[in-house]
């Protein structure tokens, strides 16, 4: 089969487009024929070496949908000839891949495999982040930073059914205009803008709820000043970069501070299932708009990566088989 992959830590010129040997399901795995792959920046941090692969060569790739072709001993949750999506488990820049049956979730009936591949990851990480770390009610502020990027979209989408008046940022005129029809109440340019500025002269000084911040580096301190009493800064991604070492005295007004995982807001099947049917009942439903920006072949998985680094996407990349 065909499949990408690098054998050293790199920029994008050192994803490979290679025929590798077919994986074979061991107990508890099912192998998927892949139809679709969900590109995310989890794997471009792990290829430059923000988070290391833990051996080379190394097949990129956290998320993907596809049909089960085998099961291994022991699998219950899936079977022959299920159409499935799944996130969490690396590898799936492939014509194939093995994965832990336990991560599979069947999509609903008539969806199709992009639609799937293109909402697992993103969908259940917004999914906790907004309903799993605190309650949020109507009229809380909060931001989202990135607001046109795949989980940008997603995570105002989400804020808005449970009433909340969203501000986030962006670089670009077209990227504000997604962010908009997301359904963001104040958009901010920070091109131009200074976000801190623009939210402490919004709310009055009385700050945020909750900042979600997958930016990091050039992001964070100024996010910590927005936050209003007891607010909260999750911190869910480094895009930038890592931030610097922080002095709990920065907490100031009884702030709370998380580094959130989505492994640990599925830490049961039970809980995968709950997130992952939800995201995709409310993606299948049209209660949710996916934006996929473009769909590459798998062995433009190179360009693929060049265009997220560069900012050049909004919404969800996507590789195809």
């Amino acid at each position: 089969m065909k499949a990408v992959r690098a054998h050293q830590i790199g920029g994008p010129e050192v994803l490979r487009y290679e025929d590798v040997a077919d994986p074979k399901p061991g107990p508890g795995e099912a192998l998927l024929q892949i139809k679709a792959i969900g590109v995310n920046f989890t794997d471009v941090a792990s290829r430059r070496g923000s988070n290391p692969p833990d051996s080379f060569p190394w097949t990129p790739g956290r998320e993907a949908a596809g049909v089960v072709t085998a099961i291994g001993d022991g699998v219950s949750e899936v079977a022959v000839g299920d159409h499935v999506a799944y996130a969490m488990h690396t590898g799936s820049y492939a014509e194939k891949a093995v994965v832990p049956s336990r991560l599979l979730v069947e999509m609903p009936e008539g969806m199709d495999y992009s639609t799937g591949a293109a909402t697992m990851l993103q969908g259940m990480t917004a999914h906790f982040l907004v309903f799993g770390i605190t309650r949020l009610s109507a009229g809380d502020r909060v931001l989202v930073h990135a607001g046109a990027g795949g989980m940008g979209l997603w995570l105002i989408q989400l804020l808005k059914r449970v009433g909340a008046y969203v501000f986030t940022t962006v670089s670009t005129d077209a990227k504000a205009q997604l962010a908009k029809e997301a359904g963001a109440d104040t958009v901010i340019n920070y091109v131009n803008q200074d976000f801190e500025e623009e939210v402490k002269r919004a709310t009055g000084g009385d700050g945020l709820r909750i900042i979600f911040d997958a930016v990091g580096q050039t992001t964070f301190s100024k996010g910590l000043n927005c936050l209003g009493r007891r607010g909260y800064m999750a911190l869910y991604g480094a895009a930038s970069g890592p931030v610097s070492p922080l002095d709990s005295g920065a907490l100031r007004g009884s702030l709370f501070l998380t580094r959130p995982s989505l492994g640990d807001y599925t830490a049961t099947r039970e809980e995968l299932l709950q997130r992952a049917n939800e995201v995709l009942g409310w993606v299948h439903s049209g209660e949710i708009n996916l934006h996929i920006d473009v769909s590459l072949p798998l062995s433009k998985a190179e360009e693929a990566h060049r265009r997220m680094e560069g900012r050049q996407s909004t919404g969800k990349i996507l590789l195809m088989p």
